[in-house]
């Protein structure tokens, strides 16, 4: 098989949420989960699109819209090694958090797994 050859410009970020992202639609494939593409630099034109159409800035990386017994949905917001969440990306999970949704952030594969599997037991 021959490797992509965009292979070489993933982070370790995009491994971590193509890891996580291919856990949940195999374990759980009855849920709705999307990774948003809200990463990258963008062009001015395309910052100006971006917040016209209303799109924000901080939104979690993966969002699972899927009840469960206590919650409305799953917000992750994924970081590698001792990255930590930007005040945006904190204030997104607040606000998540206070419309009754699991709204956390991790920094690795095991840690997203253990939360992930926590949220689905309570279905």
């Amino acid at each position: 098989m021959r490797k992509n050859p965009y292979e070489k410009y993933l982070t370790k970020e995009d491994r971590l949420q193509h890891a996580v992202m291919y856990y949940l639609n195999a374990k759980y494939p009855q849920a709705f989960a999307i990774h948003v593409a809200n990463e990258g630099r963008r062009s001015p034109f395309e910052r100006y699109k971006f917040k016209y159409l209303g799109g924000v800035s901080g939104i979690p990386d993966i969002l699972v819209f899927y009840k469960n017994a206590f919650k409305c949905g799953l917000a992750l917001e994924l970081k590698v090694g001792y990255n930590k969440p930007t005040p945006n990306q904190r204030k997104c999970l607040k606000t998540l958090e206070n419309a009754n949704w699991e709204a956390l952030w991790v920094n690795n594969y095991d840690d997203a797994v253990k939360i992930i599997d926590n949220y689905f037991k309570n279905i």
